[in-house]
């Protein structure tokens, strides 16, 4: 079974080193040397080139040089694991065995854009991880594997995207033989119970401290790393913040966003409900007690 492979981001290199491991035939790769839409990109030239694996740089997939280019390769499968863009009907008609996406949400469910960061603002407790081939929608194929994955309070954006790393290695694992013999199944999405996330813009990740401090909390952690981070906007200035942790106030009559003290270049800040601590942020002088961010 040929496999022609194309992602750009940290999951793709990972995904594309678990099906060469597992000695997939993967006669060409599809990658970006650069990113500025994908905070977690990465350049899959140098797995290419150890492996001795045909690649280009790809800015449009559906482009007419780049579908011959893959055409001569004779894929019997395309593997699209971390590609931010659709692709369209000459592409997906390409490969007998279609075209394989991934999209970590149990879908039908949360379908469209972010979704790791959505499910972590949206205080989830559960998400998925399914691999699905493509159609001309979004994230509207049939589901090839699908599997469950528990969010704690403690994830944050890096614990819950390497949760997602292990359990797409171990369906690979699963599915990669019953491709090549043919002896896999599919189950048709129930778009009657879909729902599509919308894309995130800079003033989602803005905290805001009228918010409640669970609300701030689960921002912070959706936006870390290896995401752009959540922010404050103090004095026209936006201001990084990666780690915070929830405490109590029980002082009822302060107003959300004073700040409360500072104690070895942590920030105890006022919220809606409570009081929260920036322990991980980018400010460089400390703001002043009293004062407000």
């Amino acid at each position: 079974m040929k496999i022609f492979f194309t992602g750009c981001v940290e999951f793709s290199a990972i995904t594309l080193q678990k099906v060469i491991a597992l000695k997939g035939n993967v006669v060409g790769v599809a990658t970006k040397s650069v990113s500025k839409f994908n905070a977690d990109h990465v350049n899959l030239a140098p797995i290419c080139e150890s492996n001795n694996i045909p690649y280009k740089y790809v800015k449009d997939i559906n482009a007419p040089h780049i579908v011959d280019w893959i055409t001569t390769l004779e894929p019997d499968i395309i593997f699209v694991f971390g590609w931010s863009s659709l692709i369209k009907k000459d592409l997906l008609n390409l490969p007998a065995l279609g075209v394989l996406g991934f999209h970590p949400t149990k879908l039908p469910a949360n379908r469209g854009r972010h979704p790791i960061i959505w499910a972590l603002v949206l205080g989830l407790t559960s998400t998925a991880t399914s691999f699905f081939f493509m159609d001309e929608g979004a994230d509207s194929g049939e589901i090839l594997s699908q599997q469950d994955i528990d969010i704690d309070i403690e994830d944050d954006a890096r614990t819950l995207y390497n949760k997602i790393l292990d359990a797409a290695a171990l369906q690979i694992e699963n599915f990669l033989p019953q491709l090549a013999d043919g002896t896999f199944t599919t189950t048709s999405q129930l778009n009657s119970k879909y729902n599509t996330w919308r894309k995130r813009g800079r003033i989602d990740g803005q905290i805001d401290f009228r918010m409640t401090s669970m609300a701030i909390y689960n921002l912070v952690r959706a936006l870390t790393k290896p995401y752009v981070g959540a922010h404050i906007n103090c004095n026209d200035e936006d201001i990084k913040v990666w780690k915070v942790k929830i405490i109590e106030c029980k002082e009822n009559n302060l107003e959300p966003g004073k700040v409360l003290s500072t104690n070895n270049n942590q920030i105890h800040v006022k919220t809606n409900d409570g009081a929260i601590v920036l322990v991980e942020h980018e400010f460089v002088i400390l703001p002043k007690i009293n004062e407000y961010i």
